[in-house]
């Protein structure tokens, strides 16, 4: 199966016949849950995304807001101080640039920076965000969170999972497409550990097959070195590689298009060895 997402100045092209498209983890944050405080500075930044463009990314996700369970909203001006020098500096890096925000203000002016795809953890339902993206070219992602990352994990709970992040995707992508949103631009995140808890994640990826013929759009997943890898294996953040890659191969197998990974070099070769045995 083939297919593409407009994306800004690329045209992303998706073969289930070779193996999905990598998003590499650029986290200039100091507190995210990962790598918090390790590329801040923009050469480690630069440094990074290079490393990352060597080892086989196809795109580079930019997050200068944590949204970890707990955290509260940044001010839009101090992830804008964080965002804008490593934009400018990797937007003719040769591969597109995600930039991870879920604030209208900073979607605006990371377009205007030269991003090729807004990666929204909030789903475009801040007021204005879908105003702030609707009239670029920029791909969008468009991801289901329950409640906010201050208190998503705070007892999820959900009647049936993987039908109610299903219906908000759709939702979301129509909202996205009644104001002008060319269908080719969006992909959809189920949002794994955003408002979930084990079970939850489980079912959700369990289902991802499911959920991809429903809505028909291209399929993003995001489980490196999140919690539920954590819960499955027992191991601190730092030492979920093992886990991290075993996920993403069982997310191409289920028709992922795009896996979002910290660790791109060993998911590239997991993926290229899984793809040439089966």
């Amino acid at each position: 199966m083939r297919g593409t997402m407009h994306c800004g100045r690329y045209d992303l092209s998706f073969n289930q016949a070779l193996r999905p498209l990598v998003m590499g983890i650029l986290n200039i944050t100091p507190d995210s849950f990962s790598d918090g405080g390790a590329f801040q500075r923009l050469e480690s930044a630069i440094d990074r995304a290079e490393q990352m463009i060597a080892e086989g990314a196809d795109i580079i996700d930019i997050g200068a807001e944590s949204t970890r369970p707990g955290v509260m909203p940044l001010p839009d001006g101090e992830e804008l101080n964080r965002l804008l020098p490593v934009l400018y500096a990797l937007r003719d890096c040769g591969r597109p640039i995600s930039v991870d925000t879920r604030n209208p203000k900073v979607m605006r002016e990371a377009l205007l920076a030269g991003a090729d795809m807004i990666n929204d953890v909030n789903g475009f339902r801040t007021p204005d965000a879908v105003e702030a993206v609707a009239e670029s070219d920029c791909g969008l992602c468009v991801m289901h969170m329950q409640n906010n990352p201050e208190d998503m994990q705070i007892a999820p709970h959900y009647e049936n999972v993987v039908e109610e992040v299903g219906v908000f995707l759709r939702s979301a992508a129509s909202r996205l497409q009644e104001h002008g949103v060319s269908r080719q631009r969006i992909c959809i995140d189920p949002g794994f550990g955003f408002g979930k808890n084990l079970e939850h994640n489980l079912g959700l990826f369990r289902n991802l097959a499911f959920i991809k013929e429903e809505l028909d759009m291209p399929l993003l997943v995001g489980v490196s070195r999140k919690s539920m890898i954590g819960q499955l294996t027992g191991k601190p953040v730092q030492e979920r590689l093992a886990g991290s890659v075993a996920a993403a191969l069982c997310a191409a197998a289920r028709g992922a298009d795009i896996v979002r990974v910290h660790d791109v070099a060993a998911t590239v070769d997991a993926l290229k060895v899984w793809r040439a045995l089966t």
